[in-house]
């Protein structure tokens, strides 16, 4: 029984290939070859570069093709799924309603699947990491962006036109930062970009009170403030720093009771910002959601960070090309 793995995970800045095998309790990492996405180039240039390095690293390991038990595919929506894909996303320019899935089970003549790279964070949260043994699972992005996968009833669940999931569109408040194209979005509060507005916006309110922040000491500075400075000037007690904290942590509770009162999950996993700064969102975000959730709905649910780490992404296409759990998201 073929148990060795392929999986492509593809963005707008870099694309990997990685070699996996599968095991009795977890997936294992044998192999990884990254290389730059160069946009600029067109999709054909990407998916040469795939296909060159899949040939590179199946050779080193001495791997024929047809041995193989699948290939996953993880990459930004939107996709569709069920037809293998590429449906235009915002950050790879003309990659517009490709056909990836049937191009990858052509060259290697093994089963292809694809799935959005939250869906593919969620299936190996719930595989490996965070989420064994579990039914109905959430996992949150937070990062660039916040975008969902969801696992109901021990299936991924994608939705009618593979935009289940897309919690960061919800409107949590009348006005806030931007996010998915929407004021006051989810999105807006808690991602990367939307903690770097916060910040900003905070750091003038205290300009304007006469108050100073080691955040940002310059107007021409300020526009380069970053989640990550913003993490650590809060961990070092600045005042300013902590208020922006605060803010996308409310935000955060009150996404998360939205999730907890309509889907009713057992464990909602959240990656990226939060996983690095859980002491500092979640205090908040905890007393927000016991607030605002339906209190049976929210005991039953756990939220915790995402075991998988800075691996995730690796981890992720590897569970996609399983195709365990995908429903009608897998292709050949």
């Amino acid at each position: 029984m073929a148990t060795h793995l392929v999986g492509f995970d593809i963005g707008g800045t870099k694309c990997a290939v990685v070699l996996g095998r599968s095991g009795a309790a977890k997936v294992e990492v044998i192999d990884r070859i990254a290389f730059a996405t160069e946009v600029a180039r067109g999709p054909e240039y990407a998916l040469w570069r795939l296909e060159r390095e899949t040939r590179e690293v199946l050779a080193r390991h001495g791997i024929a093709p047809t041995d193989l038990a699948g290939i996953g595919i993880s990459c930004g929506g939107p996709l569709d799924s069920a037809r293998g894909l590429v449906l235009s996303p915002p950050n790879l320019p003309g990659w517009d309603a490709l056909p990836i899935v049937e191009r990858f089970g052509k060259a290697f003549g093994v089963p292809v699947h694809l799935q959005n790279d939250a869906n593919a964070c969620a299936l190996a949260e719930w595989k490996w990491g965070a989420g064994r043994g579990t039914r109905h699972l959430v996992f949150l992005t937070f990062g660039t962006g916040m975008g969902a996968g969801l696992i109901l009833n021990g299936q991924l669940y994608s939705g009618a036109c593979d935009l289940g999931g897309e919690v960061g569109h919800i409107r949590l408040a009348e006005e806030g930062p931007l996010g998915y194209g929407k004021k006051g979005s989810f999105e807006g509060f808690c991602s990367g970009g939307g903690l770097a507005h916060l910040a900003r916006q905070q750091v003038r309110d205290a300009w304007a009170a006469g108050r100073t922040t080691r955040l940002c000491a310059e107007k021409k500075d300020l526009e380069g403030i970053t989640a990550l400075q913003v993490a650590m000037a809060a961990r070092e007690g600045d005042a300013v720093a902590l208020e922006a904290m605060e803010i996308c942590a409310r935000y955060l509770g009150r996404g998360l009771a939205i999730l907890i009162d309509v889907l009713n999950p057992e464990i909602i996993v959240i990656g990226s910002i939060f996983a690095r700064q859980r002491e500092l969102l979640w205090p908040t975000a905890e007393r927000i959601v016991r607030e605002e959730a339906l209190d049976l709905a929210a005991r039953a649910c756990r939220v915790v960070p995402a075991e998988l780490g800075e691996a995730i992404g690796d981890y992720a296409c590897l569970s996609v090309a399983e195709g365990v759990g995908c429903g009608a998201g897998s292709g050949g």
